[in-house]
């Protein structure tokens, strides 16, 4: 495979170079600028960018983020937050909508589906539900209440039967009718012995 110069291009750029530039009254090239110009080291670390996400608390205390869950105290399920995390760090921030901190964790590896508690998470946690617990009598959610006089002369219109002429009274219903239909449909031939020739 042959590779094609294009002189003229090359010219082009080295003519550029050596354009000769007046800068604070000395005379100078592109090229003797960029020889002159020192380059900087590449940085170690990333750029400081930081990555916001907004989560709700799940009812477990837990935020969702990167395929991991992150523990909050206790008191905030369906509550809006914001995860902050700074590339190249390792921690995570776990922050409301005031930009007050409730949580910092380290970050597990992205989406190792692990679920990272702080201890003192967890313990505010089980004393928020040992807490709730109660031994008194649970509360009663079904209270038997007689029937109103409207109730009781529905029933007694119910009892006495359809009024004459009306559309019920005309509706006959015959289950022997019913029972006929479904002795046929248990009986009905498959595809193939109805393509079958006899």
């Amino acid at each position: 495979m042959s590779t094609r110069i294009c002189w003229s291009g090359l010219s082009r750029i080295r003519a550029a170079g050596e354009r000769c530039w007046r800068i604070d009254g000395a005379v100078t090239t592109v090229g003797e600028l960029a020889a002159a110009e020192p380059l900087l080291d590449i940085p170690v670390r990333p750029f400081p960018a930081e990555i916001e996400v907004e989560r709700t608390v799940s009812p477990q205390s837990l935020v969702a983020f990167d395929g991991n869950l992150y523990s909050v105290p206790p008191g905030l399920p369906g509550v809006t937050v914001k995860v902050l995390h700074r590339l190249g760090e390792d921690d995570l921030r776990i922050v409301t909508a005031g930009r007050a901190v409730v949580a910092c964790h380290r970050r597990a590896p992205r989406g190792a589906g692990q679920t990272v508690r702080d201890d003192g998470h967890v313990i505010a946690l089980e004393r928020a539900v040992l807490s709730s617990f109660s031994d008194r009598a649970p509360c009663k959610t079904k209270v038997r209440k007689p029937p109103s006089a409207a109730a009781l002369a529905e029933a007694e219109r119910l009892r006495e039967g359809p009024t004459a002429g009306s559309s019920a009274e005309r509706v006959v219903i015959d289950l022997n009718h019913y029972a006929a239909v479904a002795d046929r449909l248990r009986s009905v031939p498959s595809l193939k012995q109805e393509e079958s020739p006899e």
